[in-house]
């Protein structure tokens, strides 16, 4: 049995597995390659694995052998069409946003585990990229935050006169969202924190913050931690209350994303002409459109004085702890797949291996991929 660790595409600094939890699958009889230069942005070369006994190999040579492969991004369709009938795959694959490449996963004739797809619940802590990604996310947020505002986060009072603090909104008290708060919170700044679900004001609330709420929200409860579709009256209602707190803001950290389905746009252009000149929003919900009009994945955008970074991929720019989390997520999740002599088993009892995987002997297996295929 072979498990293979992929280059990741430019742009991206993280890897699949670290070095020593590599070494974790070689414990299960479980021969590990890697294709060269995999691990060197997140500060394991090639001789950092090729000391723990893992052979370094091609791109091509990897996807033409290898039972199992590990990448954090989609490949491309050329790349699926090579695959070697039932290889596994496991990585963050967005299959509600790539219906096309599930389509050639489908074909290939793979047994594709997007983890992405994971149910939230306890039991699936241990394997949650989501949250331990958008955990590092929410962090970075607001430090590339403070880096491109010109002023001061904390209170200053010196014998030149005194520096007010600086006002940060965050919108979502998701993983990212909290952590946001946590780390303006310890550079200072006052926080306010707009969410549609009344269950975190708590957690805001012990973070130091201030909850913003609005009555009447539609049930989230049951949506991983993602926003869901609202009322026409409740989205007005929202807009208003976010108005009100934009206008006082300095630094916005938007994070809101509905599975499936373009961001909601919560800044709406008349909020970023209310906004102060030198303002600086970071939206971490650019990949899917982003919360305001005129984000732009990886890219910064003036708009009437106001600077809007569009980042859906932060955890990338702390590569060794991302990816020393991501790994352990994918350990814990392969654990669900392999027996104790590293052979794969495949339960679909199990409703995380069943909530996982997409595709299966040439069939998509996933039922809400099955639905939006056959749509």
């Amino acid at each position: 049995m072979i498990a293979g660790i992929l280059k990741e595409p430019h742009g991206e600094n993280r890897v699949s597995l670290l070095p020593e939890q590599a070494e974790a699958l070689m414990k299960k009889n479980i021969e590990v390659w890697i294709e060269d230069g995999a691990g060197i942005n997140a500060f394991a070369d090639n001789e950092a694995y090729t000391f723990k006994n893992i052979r370094v190999v091609s791109r091509k040579e990897l996807l033409l052998q290898a039972d199992i492969i590990l990448s954090i991004h989609n490949l491309s369709s050329e790349e699926i069409v090579g695959l070697r009938n039932e290889a596994l795959l496991v990585g963050v694959y967005q299959p509600l946003y790539n219906i096309e490449l599930i389509k050639d996963y489908t074909a290939a004739i793979v047994t594709l585990c997007s983890i992405d797809m994971l149910p939230r619940t306890t039991r699936a802590q241990s394997m949650d990229v989501l949250s331990s990604q958008a955990n590092i996310a929410g962090y970075k947020a607001v430090l590339t935050a403070a880096n491109i505002y010109g002023r001061y986060f904390p209170m200053f009072m010196t014998a030149a006169g005194s520096i007010a603090p600086a006002r940060v909104l965050i919108l979502g008290a998701g993983v990212a969202g909290l952590q946001a708060i946590a780390t303006a919170r310890r550079l200072g700044a006052v926080v306010e924190v707009f969410d549609t679900r009344p269950a975190v004001k708590e957690e805001v609330m012990s973070l130091g913050a201030k909850f913003i709420e609005i009555g009447g929200a539609a049930d989230a409860s049951t949506a991983g931690g993602y926003a869901v579709d609202q009322t026409e009256e409740y989205r007005q209602q929202q807009q208003m209350k976010i108005a009100e707190s934009i206008t006082k803001a300095d630094i916005v950290i938007t994070t809101a994303q509905i599975p499936g389905k373009n961001a909601p746009v919560l800044i709406t252009e008349k909020m970023l002409k209310t906004m102060r000149n030198g303002s600086v929003i970071v939206d971490i919900a650019a990949g899917t459109g982003g919360n305001t009009p005129f984000t732009k994945n990886n890219e910064a955008v003036k708009y009437n004085g106001v600077t809007i970074l569009g980042d859906a991929n932060l955890p990338s720019t702390m590569p060794f702890d991302a990816s020393k989390l991501y790994g352990k997520n994918v350990l814990n999740f392969l654990s669900l797949l392999l027996d104790k002599d590293g052979n794969i088993q495949l339960d679909f009892e199990d409703e995380l291996v069943k909530g996982a995987c997409i595709t299966h002997r040439g069939e998509v297996v996933h039922e809400k991929i099955k639905n939006l295929i056959s749509n």
